[in-house]
């Protein structure tokens, strides 16, 4: 016997179908507002930093607006390391924050300015966010287990 389905039945599930993903979609929207913003207002604040008045001299200049690029790159970095779950992007991330601070310093050498004070970055989401990664132990290894291999060396 074929099944028959009505189109009020067919309509039903459709909407139901629909309203689902819709939902799942709204869900999504809503876990990602946080690092919307803070991805928003790191832009925001490169973007105004960056527009420097020239001073004549082209290393400084570039400096001038190259530090606050850099520093945007950091602070979006710390947005994907509070909210983000992907592993990979939450390494490239970590390498992300380092090689960008490493240059801002570089920079302000070259050209005898101050060094930013050193601080510990907030990289963890509130109790709301995702959940701290657990620390790792690493005082039973031997100095040799935790040496570097010759392909990650400079």
């Amino acid at each position: 016997m074929p099944l028959r389905i009505s189109l009020t039945t067919l309509l039903l599930v459709s909407a139901v179908s629909i309203a689902g993903a819709l939902g799942a979609h709204a869900q999504s929207a809503v876990d990602e507002a946080p690092f919307l913003s803070e991805n928003s207002a790191a832009m925001d604040k490169m973007m105004a930093d960056m527009n420097v008045k020239p001073t004549g001299d082209v290393d400084v200049d570039f400096s001038a607006m190259m530090i606050p690029h850099h520093q945007g790159a950091i602070d979006m970095a710390l947005a994907e390391l509070r909210y983000g779950k992907n592993e990979q992007l939450r390494r490239i991330a970590q390498e992300i924050i380092v090689e960008q601070q490493q240059e801002i310093i570089a920079m302000r050498l070259a050209l005898n300015q101050p060094l930013p004070p050193s601080a510990a970055a907030q990289t963890q989401a509130t109790s709301a966010g995702p959940a701290a990664a657990p620390a790792h132990d690493h005082s039973a290894m031997s100095h040799g287990a935790m040496s570097m291999s010759p392909s990650t060396k400079k």
